[in-house]
């Protein structure tokens, strides 16, 4: 998993085998597959929580890496609701968010993944993964 520091394009998104996660399904970590768009590779991802992503803010902010809108529109993440802004204008479930990029082990294609992690309620804490996306870099 690494940061996206360039403007990206938004392509197809990839077929996940798992995307929801709660207590104690996710323990140390959440391990999901997710299958190249473009060679048909099984990858595995793992994500630990406290460890994995980097703030979905640095991806909308400015528009520097892609924009609001483009988020939105493709439902990567939702406008947060009014009682839980703290976490960012644009959330999944309303809990905080994040994203990563990562590459297809066989082909090397790049792909744009965001979840979101946290207690949903007392008791409950949940680890969702909205999707993972082929992305190119723009020039």
């Amino acid at each position: 998993m690494y940061s996206i520091s360039k403007k990206i394009s938004m392509g197809r998104q990839a077929i996940i085998s798992k995307s929801f996660f709660s207590n104690d399904e996710i323990g140390h970590s959440a391990v999901t597959q997710f299958t190249c768009c473009e060679c048909g590779h099984q990858n595995t991802i793992e994500i630990v929580p406290y460890e994995s992503g980097f703030p979905i803010f640095q991806v909308y902010s400015e528009d520097q890496i892609a924009s609001r809108s483009e988020l939105l529109k493709n439902k990567i993440v939702t406008e947060t609701s009014q009682r839980m802004l703290h976490f960012g204008e644009l959330t999944v479930n309303d809990l905080p968010t994040l994203y990563f990029g990562t590459d297809c082990e066989s082909c090397h294609s790049k792909y744009f993944g965001v979840f979101s992690y946290g207690e949903k309620q007392p008791g409950l804490t949940v680890l969702n993964i909205s999707g993972i996306w082929k992305y190119e870099e723009l020039r």
